[in-house]
C-alpha cells in the first residue's frame, strides 16, 4: 500500500477474535487503530470519535450481528465507509449488507488476503466516503445547475480541496508546505490555512503536521 495514504488515517476494528485483531493490525501497521469487540461499543466510541473508515465482523461477542448495526453506525457517521468481513454471510445477506441508503460500501469473506486487505482499504479511503460525498455535491451542482459564486458550490470546493490535501499529506513526515497548497489550488494562504485548521479539529490530520491550527500556538 502506498504510504501516502496510510499515516494518519483512523480505522476503528469491530472484531471479537483476538486472532483476527492480529492480522488486521498486520495489515494496517501505520494507521491510527481502535479495537472493540461488539458493535455496541462501536456506537459509543463514535460518540466521540469519528474514524475515517470502519471494518465489521459479522460474528460477534454478546451474540450481536455486525451487518445488523450498520444503519446505526451510518446514522451516526454517514460518509465513514464500512467494510464488513465475514465467513458467514450467504450472498443474500451479502447484497443485503449492500443494499439500501445505509449500507456497507464492501464486504470481503473469510480467510481473507492481507493483500486483498490493503488494497479495499486503500480505495475506501481514497475514493469512498468523503470523496464519495465530493462527487455526489458536484453531480447535485451541475443536476441544479448551481452558479460557481454560491454558497453551496464554495462548500462542495472546500470539501473537494481539503480531501485533495488530506491525500497528499498522509504518511508525510513534514509539515504541509502552506504557500506551496495555495499555488496547486489557487487560492489564498489564508484559505489553506483554513483548510489545515478544519482537517485537524476533525481528526484527519495529526496536529503535529500543522500546529497552528491551535491559537495557543501563536502567528504563523
Amino acid at each position: 500500500m502506498s504510504a501516502m495514504n496510510v499515516r494518519n488515517a483512523s480505522i476503528l476494528i469491530i472484531e471479537d477474535d483476538p486472532q483476527h485483531v492480529r492480522l488486521y493490525n498486520k495489515a494496517l501497521r501505520g494507521f491510527r487503530v481502535t479495537t472493540v469487540a461488539t458493535a455496541s461499543a462501536a456506537l459509543k466510541e463514535i460518540e466521540t470519535t469519528i474514524p475515517d473508515l470502519i471494518l465489521l465482523d459479522h460474528i460477534l461477542a454478546e451474540g450481536e450481528k455486525g451487518t445488523d448495526f450498520i444503519p446505526r453506525l451510518k446514522a451516526l457517521a454517514a460518509h465513514v465507509p464500512i467494510i464488513v468481513i465475514s465467513g458467514t454471510l450467504d450472498i443474500a445477506g451479502q447484497l443485503s449488507a449492500l443494499s439500501g441508503p445505509l449500507s456497507a460500501d464492501y464486504v470481503l469473506r473469510k480467510p481473507i488476503q492481507l493483500e486483498q486487505l490493503e488494497a479495499v482499504v486503500e480505495r475506501a479511503l481514497n475514493e469512498c466516503g468523503l470523496g464519495e460525498t465530493v462527487a455526489m455535491l458536484k453531480s447535485l451542482e451541475r443536476a441544479e445547475k448551481i452558479e460557481a459564486n454560491e454558497p453551496e458550490r464554495l462548500f462542495a470546493e472546500r470539501l473537494a480541496r481539503q480531501h485533495a490535501i488530506l491525500n497528499q499529506t498522509r504518511g508525510a513526515s513534514e509539515r504541509p508546505n502552506v504557500s506551496a497548497l495555495a499555488r496547486q489550488f489557487n487560492v489564498s494562504r489564508k484559505t489553506i490555512q483554513r483548510d489545515l485548521t478544519d482537517l485537524v479539529k476533525r481528526g484527519q490530520m495529526d496536529p503535529a503536521l500543522y500546529p497552528e491550527w491551535d491559537p495557543a500556538f501563536g502567528p504563523e
